[in-house]
């Protein structure tokens, strides 16, 4: 298992666990950040931070720090046709 903050751009993975405390967890969960969630990293800042999301048809933007917080099971088929059109078209 790795967190959600050490995978790179262009891979993808499912949520195995969301860490966190108190209000912290429940923003995450909020987010749709939730367990056997599918989520593929589209870019990361230049200066490293934030991170981009496509998750649940929807991007996302998050802290490094709080995507630390998330481990992911890293699937190298799991990067799906929706994901990749998506990614295509907001070009």
């Amino acid at each position: 298992m790795t967190t959600l903050d050490q995978i790179k751009p262009g891979n993808s993975g499912i949520i195995t666990k969301v860490g966190g405390e108190g209000a912290l967890r429940r923003r995450l969960l909020d987010m749709g950040l939730t367990p056997k969630t599918v989520v593929f990293v589209r870019k990361v800042a230049p200066m490293g931070d934030p991170m981009e999301l496509y998750i649940r048809s929807y991007v996302l933007s998050i802290r490094k720090e709080d995507a630390a917080k998330i481990e992911i099971e890293v699937k190298q088929d799991v990067t799906n046709t929706a994901c990749a059109c998506r990614k295509s078209k907001q070009r």
